[in-house]
């Protein structure tokens, strides 16, 4: 059973930047193909970053040249790195299997605001 932990996450303002971490137990994660998703209040949860095994990224339009995800093998972990963060980005973030079909973590709780 896989168990994901998701750190990183704070209060920044518009501008600003967060790395977010996301540490798996259970599963060797350089054998997926992972993601970042998020949840803003009232919304529901989308993918806005995926790394493939070979590490191969997509971004969704939104965070398109602002956000950048990576992988550390050796730390069995993926990284989110936020930058030029706006209003908008205020959510949960999540990592998953691509598709989100494993269990998930607590997540980690980003806020923008000035």
């Amino acid at each position: 059973q896989v168990q994901l932990v998701e750190s990183g996450g704070g209060l920044v303002q518009p501008g600003g930047s967060l790395r977010l971490s996301c540490a798996a137990s259970g599963s060797i994660l350089r054998a997926y193909n992972m993601g970042w998703y998020r949840q803003a209040p009232g919304k529901q949860r989308e993918l806005v970053a995926s790394i493939t095994v070979s590490r191969s990224t997509n971004y969704a339009d939104a965070v398109k040249g602002r956000f950048t995800i990576s992988r550390d093998n050796a730390k069995n972990t993926v990284y989110l790195q936020m930058n030029n963060l706006k209003f908008e980005d205020t959510a949960d973030y999540y990592c998953n299997h691509v598709p989100g079909d494993w269990a998930w973590g607590q997540g980690t709780q980003v806020t923008v605001s000035s």
